[in-house]
């Protein structure tokens, strides 16, 4: 017959949960006693499965992410790093899309993910009935959008700062005339499109700037948006010099639209974006660079550092850096700019 988990941990003299631990190299084991478990596995011909494990630890190795738009770069590089290191430590993903108000509504008034989860990633933020909703699921909980919040550990980044540089980079070359492409039509809850447009504005008001509300346009944070944005900015009766692109994606949109209007960058227009998208080299777009991929990351390890050691303390929140990074998208304005 088969040798069990039971069978390895009896005659190994340590618990089933144990062995488990062991032959799936988790911590809170010792090289000694893992050394051993291995070995009488070995004699016994034993295999692990993943029915035994969930059966010894009470654990369903499952953890759940919910994304609010899985087909957008930033949510699928957050996504694919994640499930990298939940993949590495046994774990499978159970993807949720809540893309739609109503996919949303159902979700949480079903939860569908209650004792089927071990942990959960929210790609989305959720209002204070949804939070208090996942806290209700007993498990660990993480995201890598928006602020802090009770019951969850948040890697992010000071969206504030990255704008701030960004702007002040057009501001220092001598533009006066800075427009802003935003994504302010975001994910519901989104705080970045809120937080990055204040920050904008800041530096406008720190130079003596007056915002002009022509100078601002939705992008919808895709490529298409940012191309239509930036056709409606040059449709102001005073276009901009510069243009300011809440995130890559819409600023490769703005070059494109630039560039069917036979427009120059950066000598007829700048254009700075926000992320560093792997693309954003290749267009010399100059940009704020953030860890997209190491923040699906660092949440992943907070979410299995919580599941193997559920009495340590937890950190509320991990700042990831962020840096601007100069390219060929900007100079100082020309007279030649559209005025």
């Amino acid at each position: 017959m088969t040798a069990s988990i039971n069978d390895v941990a009896r005659a190994a003299g340590v618990s089933a949960s144990t062995v488990s631990r062991a032959l799936r190299g988790r911590p809170g084991v010792s090289d000694e006693v893992r050394g051993q478990i291995k070995a009488v596995a070995d004699r016994l011909g034993y295999t692990a499965s993943r029915s035994a494990s969930s059966l010894a630890s009470g654990r369903t190795y499952t953890i759940g992410v919910l994304v609010p738009y899985v087909g957008r770069w930033f949510f699928g590089t957050v996504l694919d790093a994640a499930e990298k290191e939940f993949s590495a430590a046994g774990y499978d993903v159970l993807l949720y899309n809540l893309g739609s108000p109503e996919t949303r509504k159902r979700f949480f008034t079903r939860l569908p993910v209650r004792k089927r989860v071990d942990a959960v990633l929210s790609l989305l933020i959720p209002d204070e009935e949804e939070s208090a909703a996942l806290r209700s699921l007993g498990v660990p909980l993480a995201t890598t959008v928006g602020g802090t919040r009770p019951g969850f550990s948040v890697v992010g980044i000071d969206d504030r700062a990255g704008t701030e540089s960004a702007v002040r980079h057009l501001v220092n070359l001598g533009h006066r005339r800075i427009g802003m492409i935003s994504g302010s039509s975001g994910p519901l809850h989104w705080t970045t499109p809120i937080d990055r447009r204040q920050a904008y504005l800041d530096v406008l008001a720190d130079a003596g700037i007056e915002p002009d509300p022509a100078l601002e346009a939705d992008g919808d944070y895709t490529v298409e948006g940012g191309e239509r944005a930036m056709t409606e900015l040059l449709a102001a009766s005073r276009p901009p010099t510069a243009v300011f692109a809440q995130s890559d994606e819409m600023a490769m949109g703005a070059l494109r639209a630039l560039r069917r209007h036979r427009l120059r960058v950066p000598d007829d227009v700048s254009v700075v974006g926000f992320d560093d998208h792997e693309l954003a080299d290749v267009v010399g777009l100059t940009t704020v660079a953030q860890p997209v991929a190491g923040q699906g990351a660092e949440a992943a390890r907070l979410l299995l550092r919580q599941l193997d050691e559920p009495d340590a303390e937890q950190p509320e929140q991990v700042q990831m850096p962020i840096r601007l990074v100069l390219r060929e998208t900007t100079a100082p304005p020309s007279p030649r700019g559209p005025q």
